[in-house]
Protein backbone atom coordinates (compact mmCIF):
# COMPACT_ATOMS: atom_id res chain seq x y z
CA UNK A 1 0.00 0.00 0.00
CA UNK A 2 1.41 3.49 -0.90
CA UNK A 3 0.10 6.93 -0.15
CA UNK A 4 -1.96 6.91 -3.13
CA UNK A 5 -4.14 4.43 -2.82
CA UNK A 6 -4.20 4.97 0.77
CA UNK A 7 -5.91 8.12 0.42
CA UNK A 8 -8.25 6.81 -1.79
CA UNK A 9 -9.27 4.25 0.48
CA UNK A 10 -9.70 6.77 3.42
CA UNK A 11 -11.86 8.65 1.06
CA UNK A 12 -14.16 6.20 0.13
CA UNK A 13 -14.63 5.00 3.92
CA UNK A 14 -15.21 8.68 4.74
CA UNK A 15 -18.18 8.60 1.76
CA UNK A 16 -19.96 5.64 2.82
CA UNK A 17 -19.79 6.52 6.90
CA UNK A 18 -21.39 9.79 5.59
CA UNK A 19 -24.47 7.85 3.89
CA UNK A 20 -25.61 6.56 7.81
CA UNK A 21 -27.78 9.03 8.45
CA UNK A 22 -29.99 8.88 5.45
CA UNK A 23 -30.06 5.47 5.67
CA UNK A 24 -31.28 5.75 9.46
CA UNK A 25 -33.47 8.13 7.64
CA UNK A 26 -35.29 4.78 5.86
CA UNK A 27 -36.10 2.97 8.65
CA UNK A 28 -39.82 3.52 9.24
CA UNK A 29 -40.12 1.95 13.09
CA UNK A 30 -37.06 0.32 14.49
CA UNK A 31 -36.42 2.51 17.65
CA UNK A 32 -32.59 3.17 18.72
CA UNK A 33 -31.63 -0.24 20.49
CA UNK A 34 -33.46 -2.37 17.97
CA UNK A 35 -31.59 -0.76 15.21
CA UNK A 36 -28.46 -1.09 17.18
CA UNK A 37 -28.66 -4.81 17.43
CA UNK A 38 -29.44 -5.46 14.20
CA UNK A 39 -27.21 -3.09 12.91
CA UNK A 40 -24.38 -4.67 15.27
CA UNK A 41 -25.62 -8.21 13.73
CA UNK A 42 -24.49 -7.34 10.19
CA UNK A 43 -21.02 -5.42 11.46
CA UNK A 44 -19.95 -8.35 13.40
CA UNK A 45 -19.79 -11.18 11.38
CA UNK A 46 -17.56 -9.11 8.44
CA UNK A 47 -15.50 -7.50 10.75
CA UNK A 48 -14.75 -11.35 12.51
CA UNK A 49 -14.06 -12.43 9.16
CA UNK A 50 -11.58 -9.45 8.00
CA UNK A 51 -10.13 -10.01 11.21
CA UNK A 52 -9.29 -13.89 10.29
CA UNK A 53 -8.18 -13.01 6.82
CA UNK A 54 -5.48 -10.83 8.02
CA UNK A 55 -4.21 -13.35 10.88
CA UNK A 56 -4.25 -16.22 8.42
CA UNK A 57 -7.04 -17.73 9.68
CA UNK A 58 -6.86 -16.74 13.48
CA UNK A 59 -9.42 -15.02 15.64
CA UNK A 60 -9.52 -15.83 19.17
CA UNK A 61 -5.89 -14.44 19.55
CA UNK A 62 -6.24 -11.07 17.90
CA UNK A 63 -9.64 -10.50 20.39
CA UNK A 64 -7.39 -12.08 23.21
CA UNK A 65 -5.47 -9.17 22.75
CA UNK A 66 -7.09 -6.37 23.43
CA UNK A 67 -7.26 -7.41 26.96
CA UNK A 68 -9.03 -5.06 29.33
CA UNK A 69 -7.94 -1.83 26.98
CA UNK A 70 -10.51 -3.55 24.13
CA UNK A 71 -12.96 -4.24 26.77
CA UNK A 72 -13.34 -0.20 28.10
CA UNK A 73 -13.43 1.18 24.20
CA UNK A 74 -15.66 -1.70 23.37
CA UNK A 75 -18.06 -0.11 25.95
CA UNK A 76 -16.83 3.39 24.46
CA UNK A 77 -18.53 2.22 21.32
CA UNK A 78 -21.88 0.99 23.02
CA UNK A 79 -22.59 4.61 23.95
CA UNK A 80 -21.37 6.01 21.02
CA UNK A 81 -22.90 3.90 18.64
CA UNK A 82 -26.35 4.49 20.61
CA UNK A 83 -25.76 7.86 20.88
CA UNK A 84 -25.33 8.71 17.03
CA UNK A 85 -28.37 6.73 16.08
CA UNK A 86 -30.46 8.82 19.03
CA UNK A 87 -29.03 11.75 18.04
CA UNK A 88 -30.00 11.15 14.09
CA UNK A 89 -33.15 10.55 14.75
CA UNK A 90 -33.97 13.32 17.20
CA UNK A 91 -32.11 15.88 15.43
CA UNK A 92 -31.13 16.83 12.21
CA UNK A 93 -28.12 14.74 10.47
CA UNK A 94 -26.07 17.76 10.05
CA UNK A 95 -26.67 18.90 13.79
CA UNK A 96 -25.54 15.47 14.68
CA UNK A 97 -22.43 14.83 12.10
CA UNK A 98 -20.99 18.26 13.00
CA UNK A 99 -21.14 17.38 17.29
CA UNK A 100 -19.88 14.07 16.45
CA UNK A 101 -16.63 15.48 15.29
CA UNK A 102 -16.03 16.87 18.72
CA UNK A 103 -14.73 13.81 19.73
CA UNK A 104 -10.82 14.21 19.27
CA UNK A 105 -10.68 17.30 21.45
CA UNK A 106 -13.11 14.69 23.94
CA UNK A 107 -9.99 12.84 23.36
CA UNK A 108 -7.61 14.96 24.21
CA UNK A 109 -8.66 16.30 26.84
CA UNK A 110 -9.62 12.53 28.54
CA UNK A 111 -6.38 11.74 27.75
CA UNK A 112 -4.26 14.96 29.62
CA UNK A 113 -6.46 14.08 32.43
CA UNK A 114 -6.07 10.43 32.92
CA UNK A 115 -3.05 9.30 30.84
CA UNK A 116 -1.11 12.77 31.73
CA UNK A 117 -0.41 12.95 28.16
CA UNK A 118 0.65 16.69 27.06
CA UNK A 119 -1.46 18.66 24.75
CA UNK A 120 -0.13 21.17 22.56
CA UNK A 121 -1.08 24.71 23.05
CA UNK A 122 -2.54 24.77 19.33
CA UNK A 123 -4.75 22.11 20.33
CA UNK A 124 -6.19 23.82 23.38
CA UNK A 125 -6.70 27.17 21.16
CA UNK A 126 -8.68 24.39 18.80
CA UNK A 127 -10.84 22.76 21.55
CA UNK A 128 -11.88 26.95 22.63
CA UNK A 129 -12.67 27.61 19.29
CA UNK A 130 -14.39 23.86 19.29
CA UNK A 131 -16.74 24.51 22.66
CA UNK A 132 -17.67 27.98 20.95
CA UNK A 133 -18.86 25.87 18.08
CA UNK A 134 -20.56 23.06 20.49
CA UNK A 135 -22.29 26.16 22.24
CA UNK A 136 -23.97 27.74 18.95
CA UNK A 137 -25.39 24.66 18.27
CA UNK A 138 -27.17 23.30 21.43
CA UNK A 139 -28.28 26.45 22.13
CA UNK A 140 -29.76 26.16 18.69
CA UNK A 141 -31.31 22.60 19.67
CA UNK A 142 -32.63 24.10 23.02
CA UNK A 143 -34.34 26.40 21.06
CA UNK A 144 -35.84 23.51 18.58
CA UNK A 145 -36.58 21.39 21.17
CA UNK A 146 -33.63 18.89 19.83
CA UNK A 147 -31.83 19.17 22.87
CA UNK A 148 -31.65 15.59 24.01
CA UNK A 149 -30.57 14.81 20.18
CA UNK A 150 -27.74 16.98 20.71
CA UNK A 151 -26.91 15.78 24.00
CA UNK A 152 -27.03 12.45 22.61
CA UNK A 153 -24.26 13.36 19.73
CA UNK A 154 -22.19 14.84 21.97
CA UNK A 155 -22.77 11.10 24.76
CA UNK A 156 -21.70 9.52 20.49
CA UNK A 157 -18.80 11.90 20.48
CA UNK A 158 -17.53 11.01 24.50
CA UNK A 159 -17.66 7.62 23.76
CA UNK A 160 -16.02 7.47 20.34
CA UNK A 161 -13.31 9.46 22.91
CA UNK A 162 -13.42 6.44 25.22
CA UNK A 163 -12.56 4.32 22.77
CA UNK A 164 -9.42 6.15 21.11
CA UNK A 165 -8.30 6.99 24.34
CA UNK A 166 -8.41 3.05 25.33
CA UNK A 167 -6.47 2.41 22.08
CA UNK A 168 -3.61 4.44 22.95
CA UNK A 169 -3.73 3.42 26.81
CA UNK A 170 -3.34 -0.40 25.69
CA UNK A 171 -0.85 0.60 22.61
CA UNK A 172 -3.43 -1.21 20.51
CA UNK A 173 -2.24 -0.45 16.57
CA UNK A 174 -5.20 -2.78 15.44
CA UNK A 175 -8.43 -1.14 16.32
CA UNK A 176 -10.58 -3.74 14.65
CA UNK A 177 -10.67 -6.23 17.33
CA UNK A 178 -11.84 -3.83 19.87
CA UNK A 179 -15.04 -2.55 17.18
CA UNK A 180 -16.08 -6.01 16.76
CA UNK A 181 -16.17 -6.77 20.54
CA UNK A 182 -18.24 -3.58 20.60
CA UNK A 183 -20.02 -4.59 18.00
CA UNK A 184 -20.70 -7.56 20.54
CA UNK A 185 -21.80 -5.95 23.49
CA UNK A 186 -23.97 -3.50 21.47
CA UNK A 187 -26.11 -6.54 20.88
CA UNK A 188 -26.33 -7.47 24.16
CA UNK A 189 -26.54 -3.73 25.42
CA UNK A 190 -29.48 -3.32 23.05
CA UNK A 191 -31.21 -6.92 24.21
CA UNK A 192 -30.80 -6.34 28.09
CA UNK A 193 -32.26 -2.62 27.31
CA UNK A 194 -35.33 -3.80 25.57
CA UNK A 195 -36.15 -5.80 28.43
CA UNK A 196 -36.76 -3.28 31.05
CA UNK A 197 -38.28 -0.43 28.54
CA UNK A 198 -40.81 -0.37 25.52
CA UNK A 199 -39.64 -1.94 22.57
CA UNK A 200 -38.90 -4.90 20.68
CA UNK A 201 -36.13 -6.67 18.53
CA UNK A 202 -38.74 -8.05 16.25
CA UNK A 203 -39.37 -5.06 14.15
CA UNK A 204 -40.50 -4.98 10.30
CA UNK A 205 -38.21 -7.34 7.75
CA UNK A 206 -37.74 -4.06 6.05
CA UNK A 207 -36.08 -2.30 8.92
CA UNK A 208 -34.12 -5.07 9.80
CA UNK A 209 -32.69 -5.44 6.78
CA UNK A 210 -31.89 -1.80 6.33
CA UNK A 211 -30.04 -2.14 9.48
CA UNK A 212 -27.99 -5.01 9.04
CA UNK A 213 -27.14 -3.99 5.54
CA UNK A 214 -25.87 -0.48 7.29
CA UNK A 215 -23.42 -2.61 9.72
CA UNK A 216 -22.04 -4.23 7.17
CA UNK A 217 -22.04 -2.79 3.73
CA UNK A 218 -21.33 1.18 5.38
CA UNK A 219 -19.66 0.26 8.67
CA UNK A 220 -17.63 -2.79 8.40
CA UNK A 221 -16.93 -2.22 5.32
CA UNK A 222 -15.96 1.70 6.31
CA UNK A 223 -13.57 0.27 8.73
CA UNK A 224 -11.76 -2.17 6.94
CA UNK A 225 -11.00 0.37 4.15
CA UNK A 226 -9.94 2.74 6.60
CA UNK A 227 -7.88 0.61 8.53
CA UNK A 228 -5.73 -0.63 5.06
CA UNK A 229 -5.54 2.87 4.26
CA UNK A 230 -4.57 4.44 7.45
CA UNK A 231 -1.42 2.90 7.42
CA UNK A 232 0.72 4.89 4.87
CA UNK A 233 -1.32 8.25 5.78
CA UNK A 234 -0.20 10.47 8.85
CA UNK A 235 -3.06 10.88 11.61
CA UNK A 236 -3.17 14.84 11.30
CA UNK A 237 -4.03 14.00 6.92
CA UNK A 238 -6.36 11.38 8.76
CA UNK A 239 -8.17 13.97 10.36
CA UNK A 240 -8.96 16.18 7.44
CA UNK A 241 -9.70 13.54 4.81
CA UNK A 242 -12.03 12.00 7.24
CA UNK A 243 -13.75 15.40 7.54
CA UNK A 244 -15.25 14.51 4.06
CA UNK A 245 -17.82 12.12 5.53
CA UNK A 246 -18.84 15.68 8.05
CA UNK A 247 -19.37 17.43 4.69
CA UNK A 248 -21.31 15.01 2.82
CA UNK A 249 -23.48 13.62 5.17
CA UNK A 250 -26.08 16.77 5.23
CA UNK A 251 -25.68 16.91 1.69
CA UNK A 252 -27.11 13.66 1.27
CA UNK A 253 -30.14 14.19 3.28
CA UNK A 254 -30.92 17.77 1.70
CA UNK A 255 -30.43 16.55 -1.90
CA UNK A 256 -32.67 13.28 -1.50
CA UNK A 257 -35.06 13.94 1.61
CA UNK A 258 -35.18 18.17 1.25
CA UNK A 259 -33.74 18.13 5.23
CA UNK A 260 -32.37 21.31 5.66
CA UNK A 261 -30.37 22.58 8.49
CA UNK A 262 -30.66 25.67 10.60
CA UNK A 263 -28.55 29.08 10.14
CA UNK A 264 -27.47 28.23 13.95
CA UNK A 265 -26.36 24.85 13.50
CA UNK A 266 -24.48 25.57 10.13
CA UNK A 267 -22.61 28.49 12.10
CA UNK A 268 -21.96 26.24 14.71
CA UNK A 269 -21.10 23.48 12.62
CA UNK A 270 -18.57 25.80 10.36
CA UNK A 271 -16.94 27.05 13.59
CA UNK A 272 -16.43 22.86 15.14
CA UNK A 273 -14.97 22.35 11.46
CA UNK A 274 -12.64 25.15 11.35
CA UNK A 275 -11.41 24.26 14.93
CA UNK A 276 -10.48 20.71 13.64
CA UNK A 277 -9.07 21.62 10.21
CA UNK A 278 -6.88 24.28 12.42
CA UNK A 279 -5.97 21.15 14.78
CA UNK A 280 -4.82 19.29 12.28
CA UNK A 281 -3.04 21.49 9.91
CA UNK A 282 -1.11 22.65 13.10
CA UNK A 283 0.04 19.02 13.92
CA UNK A 284 1.22 18.22 10.28
CA UNK A 285 4.55 18.00 11.70
CA UNK A 286 4.07 15.79 15.06
CA UNK A 287 4.14 12.36 15.27
CA UNK A 288 1.07 10.91 16.68
CA UNK A 289 0.45 8.96 19.35
CA UNK A 290 -2.11 6.57 17.45
CA UNK A 291 -4.30 7.32 13.88
CA UNK A 292 -7.36 9.10 15.35
CA UNK A 293 -10.87 7.30 14.99
CA UNK A 294 -13.36 9.27 13.09
CA UNK A 295 -17.05 9.66 14.78
CA UNK A 296 -19.06 6.58 12.54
Amino acid sequence: MTYGPGVVLVVVASVLWSAMGLVIRQIDEAGTWAILFWRSAGMVPVLLAFIAWRNGGALIAPLRRVGWPGLVGGLGLVAAFAGAIYAIQATTVANAVFLFAASPFLAAVLGFLLLGESVRSATWAAIALAGIGIFLMVREGLSMGALTGNLAALLSAAGFATFTLSLRWGRLNDMLPAIALGGVMSMIAAALVLTVQPGTLAVPPRDIVISMGMGAGLLAAGMMLYTLGSRVIPAAELTLLTMVEVMLAPVWVWALMGETASPGTLAGGAVLMTAVAFNALSGMRRRPLAPPIPPV
